[in-house]
């Protein structure tokens, strides 16, 4: 049985002090509830829109503790544990499963450039020292190098416990040529908001969403519809959402998401460096989009 249920999983954005130095715990908890009174089916604590590269372990713990604590039997608690050190992911993926997560989600290793068997390596070494479910996250517009498909194949056969992959290939045909070869054996999950409905249309089981951090239910509403076959109001729901999702990436992401939740008095708009906070052009075109969004 696969791991992870369809639906909406929120790649949250890590809440920091106004001069970036420390993380905003109680702005996290926040966003946490705001993302289980709107029913999302997971939460995805640590990933890359949580900018963890730049947070500290001891950081990277808690806001786990938290997500566990919060979330545990209401959302799905899935840990972006990946980077390209094996190792260290090992130990992340140990720690987080060990804090009770539901699942871990490992990037491809970015900066590195690993051959595909480096790739099959990696996973296979995270997969037999971890018991834990995994998510792959596909991103080649940051890590360089795809997860080819049948490499993705060959992990399969040899790590049972790789059940899903976000993909944010931005191809549609990776979708396709994957979930007909895995023969129901992964379920994939749209890693580029723009992209949900397409994907689901050929086989998708929903979205891991940077969206979702600023209008979960919406977002949750779309992939509910499309896995009900309600394909007219998918398709119309998604249009809306549509500007928002691309003004989200019209910056470093996560600046923009950042942006978007402080003009909703949610959260300080800091990042860490080397992002820096969105620009006085973003923001008003958010605010625009937003206010025209929630009006309609």
């Amino acid at each position: 049985m696969l791991a992870f249920p369809p639906g909406t999983y929120t790649a949250l954005v890590t809440p920091l002090s106004a001069d970036s130095q420390s993380v905003d715990f109680d702005a996290y908890d926040r966003l946490v509830a705001n993302q289980i009174e709107n029913k999302i089916t997971g939460i995805i604590p640590c990933g890359t829109t949580g900018e963890s590269p730049t947070l500290s372990e001891a950081e990277k713990r808690e806001l786990v503790r938290r997500s566990v604590a919060l979330a545990k039997g209401k959302a799905q608690v899935v840990v972006g544990t990946g980077s390209n050190n094996t190792k260290h992911t090992i130990e992340s993926s140990v720690a987080a499963m060990e804090a009770g997560a539901d699942g871990v989600m490992l990037v491809t290793p970015y900066y590195s450039k690993p051959s595909q068997e480096g790739l099959f390596q990696h996973v296979s070494a995270v997969a037999k020292a971890v018991p834990a479910p995994i998510m792959l996250y596909n991103v080649p517009g940051r890590s360089v190098t795809e997860l080819a498909v049948e490499t993705l194949l060959r992990i399969l056969e040899a790590c049972p416990n790789v059940h899903g992959i976000k993909d944010a290939s931005g191809n549609v045909l990776y979708c396709q040529d994957l979930l007909q070869k895995a023969e129901g054996r992964i379920q994939l999950f749209s890693g580029d908001d723009p992209l949900t409905l397409p994907l689901m249309s050929v086989g998708a089981v929903g979205v891991v969403s940077v969206t979702s951090n600023l209008y979960p239910r919406a977002v949750s509403e779309v992939v509910l519809d499309a896995l009900a076959g309600r394909y007219a109001e998918a398709e119309r729901k998604h249009r809306r959402l549509y500007p928002i999702h691309r003004a989200l990436f019209m910056e470093p992401s996560p600046q923009p998401t950042k942006a978007a939740l402080a003009l909703k008095g949610r959260i300080n708009a800091s990042v860490r460096l080397p992002l820096v906070e969105a620009s006085a052009e973003c923001r008003a075109r958010l605010s625009e989009l937003m206010a025209a969004f929630e009006a309609a």
